[in-house]
C-alpha cells in the first residue's frame, strides 16, 4: 500500500533527468498549445494530454525514454499513464516544466 501511494505521488527513487536526456530521452510537454507557446523546455515536443492518444505516431520508438511535463505535474501524470497503457516501456513524469528545466 505504501509503495502504491509513493508511486502515485512520485515519491521514491530519484530520476536523473539530465542523464535520461543524454541517453536520448524525449520530453513531451502535455500542456495546451497556448501554454507551450508561453514558454517551454527547448527541444520539447508539445502534444496536449487530451490529444495524446491520437498522436502516438509522433512517438515511434516505444522503448525510447520519454519524460512528460506540464504546468504542475497532474496532466503529465495522466500522460504517463496513457503512454504506459499504450505500450511505452520507459516513461517518467517530470512534473512541472519549470522545475524539470531546473533539473536538466
Amino acid at each position: 500500500m505504501i509503495n502504491t501511494i509513493k508511486k502515485i505521488m512520485g515519491i521514491g527513487k530519484k530520476v536523473d533527468y539530465a542523464q535520461l536526456l543524454q541517453e536520448g530521452a524525449i520530453i513531451v510537454d502535455v500542456r495546451s498549445k497556448g501554454e507551450f507557446e508561453g514558454g517551454h523546455i527547448k527541444g520539447a515536443l508539445n502534444i496536449p494530454v487530451d490529444q495524446l492518444r491520437n498522436n502516438l505516431s509522433k512517438l515511434k520508438d516505444k522503448n525510447k525514454p520519454i519524460i512528460t511535463c506540464c504546468a504542475s505535474g497532474m496532466r503529465s501524470s495522466s500522460a504517463k499513464s496513457i503512454l504506459i497503457s499504450s505500450g511505452y516501456s520507459s516513461v517518467f513524469n517530470g512534473g512541472g516544466w519549470t522545475s524539470l528545466q531546473n533539473k536538466l
